[in-house]
């Protein structure tokens, strides 16, 4: 068990900024969804951000202590969770902030694993601790949550069932798949893989998994492989996948696949914007800390 969450939040928001043609949408979300990180967008009752409901998710899950990744220049953040670096107290919560900054000659981060690492070399104590680490613009439940924090696996990583997602089928196609040996540990990550190889890759009962981007990791094991994370040939960016397969091939049977069968609600893009506040209204119609 530990007590840790890593947020990232420091990503460039690419896909939220594009125009959409949504009538739907109000100009303040037009406004926040383009000067402001996907989890501080107000989608929530009277407002709240996204982020909010991922904390609090998190809290009843049993995490402490929060770390979230936030861009080089952002101000944002520390407005809602408090101004302080380390320790800010939020609901019972203690929220400290990482900054992701951008290496000279790029225009934009430099990637996920890059974003963790960067967040080891500010809180170095996390290089010997166990945490958690997940997206701030996806709403994992308080289960997928807890199955990270308590299980006794030295890594792992949350295998969804790729038929409780409910997303478009176009879209659920592109996501990569978890390649596991009988005993649940992971193998590969297959990106973008044919319809004809999909069948080869479902797990002993059947299922096939995909990851939503929600890990655990020992520090003192996954330190070293982020520090030498190469960057990926085609983004052009640092990410943690491929750090991950990298101490796989060093450690066989390091990282255990946990599954799950679920959707997870996501924020990407201004479309998403109103599914999100429809869902939250559903399932979450009072935040209650």
């Amino acid at each position: 068990m530990h007590n840790n969450l890593i947020i990232l939040a420091g990503g460039a928001s690419s896909r939220m900024k594009k125009e959409a043609n949504n009538p739907n949408l109000s100009q303040k979300d037009i406004e926040q969804a383009n000067n402001k990180s996907k989890g501080l967008i107000g989608v929530g009752e009277e407002g709240l951000p996204f982020l909010h409901y991922l904390l609090n998710n998190a809290k009843k899950a049993g995490y402490t202590n929060i770390f979230i990744i936030i861009g080089e220049n952002d101000t944002h953040f520390q407005e809602v969770y408090g101004s302080g670096i380390k320790g800010n107290e939020f609901h019972g919560l203690s929220i400290s902030f990482a900054r992701q900054y951008i290496p000279i000659g790029r225009a934009k981060p430099f990637g996920t694993a890059d974003a963790v690492f960067q967040t080891l070399e500010q809180f170095p104590e996390l290089q010997s601790q166990t945490f958690t680490v997940c997206n701030s613009d996806n709403l994992y439940s308080v289960e997928a949550l807890s199955l990270l924090k308590n299980t006794t696996s030295t890594n792992a990583l949350l295998g969804y069932d790729r038929d409780t997602l409910e997303y478009p089928e176009e879209r659920i196609a592109r996501f990569a798949l978890i390649k596991m040996d009988d005993a649940n540990y992971m193998v590969d990550i297959i990106e973008k893989p044919t319809i004809e190889e999909v069948p080869k890759y479902k797990d002993k009962n059947g299922k096939l998994r995909v990851s939503m981007n929600i890990f655990k990791f020992s520090g003192t094991m996954f330190y070293p492989y982020l520090k030498n994370c190469p960057v990926h040939p085609e983004r052009n960016e640092k990410e943690l996948p491929t750090a991950l397969l990298n101490m796989i091939q060093d450690h066989a049977q390091s990282t255990k696949i946990i599954p799950i069968a679920e959707h997870v609600i996501d924020l990407t893009s201004k479309q998403d914007i109103e599914n999100v506040r429809e869902y939250l209204k559903e399932n979450y119609p009072k935040l209650i800390w």
